[in-house]
């Protein structure tokens, strides 16, 4: 029997690949056997503490170890700091032992053994002068970000949304009406002694919060397609664009086709349902979905959303969803690393793209045909002011009305979507 591999040494693993070339390796997190839960959860709280443990790292280490070394070292750390569940015994010893492990790791584990030693002694102490820092280290987000969130909504609805992002994202599904109906899909649960609780967000789809360490696969009426993993913020967008029956709609930026379901719902199967991506793999998410849901009826195809007309030619649609990729401000919860990305340049970039792709989708509308420009972000470049700028440049089309998620206030992920009409 292959011998079992330490669990904190397979976190550094994960933690030193982000930290060589800030790609978060999910796919790698979803494929772990072992210990999947703490691994998940020590890499993700690493990640996101990142401004926490480099402040404490800058104030006890002489000089800075090699990257992997630092990765066990941030491991430690996490543990001893933020996870009152584990023994700090365990902490301490297998972190140290994963950097033994590691080639000429044997001084760089003296070093992380004193450095967590003090920790654990200490950790009142580190706790308390923590909360004398400045925000961006308080509540590990980038100094640019927290400047910007105080500019926008105000130095308490910053703070608020920086705690908001803090904490672990909770798994949200959203029942298929049309597959089942919702009272007896509680009562499915229930028998599984799985306890969900409503999500007061929408008044048209019903959301259900899974009790935490609920493997979704292992839910009732996972392969009967019963539901979708989704957050109540999607409806935001779907809401606005209110697809009908009979409508030939498109979801030009549709993986992993949430979204793409709901809609499908609303027109109860009735019309033409396009679902676009670009990418081979996303395009076999939404096959997948597809395939579960028993959605047969919606057509996927491959297509850039800044060249519609190369997918489409001629072709015209009574409706449009344009979930643009955007910075993901309003989904930092769910995704760890994502506000390490953030910077001037990456919002000048991606504002450019989300421009041209809402120019190129625009011209795919018949007349008097509705778009709904979305995002996940709370940055106004995207959201208010992108859509102003178009508006403005674009005299055919008008703004009938936009809808908003922040994150504190909703309990959902952060979200922005503006129904435009073609005149």
């Amino acid at each position: 029997m292959e011998k079992k591999r330490n669990s904190r040494l397979v976190a550094a693993e994960i933690v030193f690949e982000w930290m060589e070339d800030q790609s978060f390796p999910d796919r790698k997190l979803a494929q772990l056997k072992a210990d999947h839960a703490f691994v998940l959860e020590v890499v993700n709280g690493v990640v996101r503490n990142q401004n926490i443990l480099r402040w404490l790292e800058q104030q006890w280490v002489s000089a800075p170890p090699r990257l992997f070394f630092k990765a066990v070292l941030h491991v430690g750390l996490y543990q001893l700091l933020f996870m009152d569940n584990v023994e700090q015994y365990a902490a301490i010893n297998e972190t140290v032992n994963a950097a033994k492990d590691y080639p000429g790791g044997t001084g760089a584990a003296k070093m992380i053994n004193a450095v967590l030693r003090r920790a654990q002694r200490e950790k009142a102490q580190i706790l308390e002068a923590l909360e004398k820092q400045p925000a961006h280290i308080r509540y590990s987000h980038p100094e640019f970000l927290m400047e910007r969130w105080t500019k926008q909504y105000g130095e308490a609805d910053a703070v608020a949304l920086a705690q908001w992002n803090n904490e672990p994202p909770s798994t949200i599904l959203r029942v298929e009406q049309n597959a089942v109906d919702a009272a007896e899909f509680v009562d499915r649960l229930r028998e599984a002694d799985i306890e969900p609780l409503m999500h007061p967000y929408s008044d048209k789809e019903i959301f259900l919060v899974l009790p935490r360490g609920v493997a979704v696969r292992k839910v009732p009426g996972y392969d009967e397609g019963w539901f979708t993993v989704q957050d109540p913020a999607t409806s935001v967008s779907v809401d606005l664009l209110a697809p009908r029956p009979g409508e030939a709609v498109l979801d030009a930026c549709a993986a992993p086709g949430g979204k793409t379901a709901m809609m499908a719902g609303r027109m109860k199967g009735q019309g033409t349902l396009v679902a676009m991506d670009m990418h081979d793999d996303r395009i076999a998410v939404l096959k997948e979905n597809q395939k579960r849901l028993d959605l047969d009826w919606i057509e996927i195809v491959k297509g850039d959303a800044r060249k519609p007309e190369k997918t489409f030619g001629d072709r015209k649609f009574d409706a449009i969803l344009l979930d643009v990729p955007c910075t993901n401000t309003g989904v930092l919860k769910r995704r760890a690393d994502a506000r390490w990305r953030i910077d001037r340049e990456r919002i000048e970039t991606i504002t450019k793209l989300q421009n041209e792709i809402l120019d190129a989708c625009a011209a795919l509308l018949k007349e008097k045909g509705r778009i709904v420009y979305s995002t996940c972000s709370l940055e106004a470049e995207e959201n208010e002011d992108l859509v102003a700028r178009w508006i403005a440049k674009n005299p055919g089309f008008r703004l009938v009305k936009t809808g908003k998620a922040f994150p504190p206030d909703s309990g959902t992920d952060g979200a922005f979507a503006a129904l435009l009409r073609r005149k």
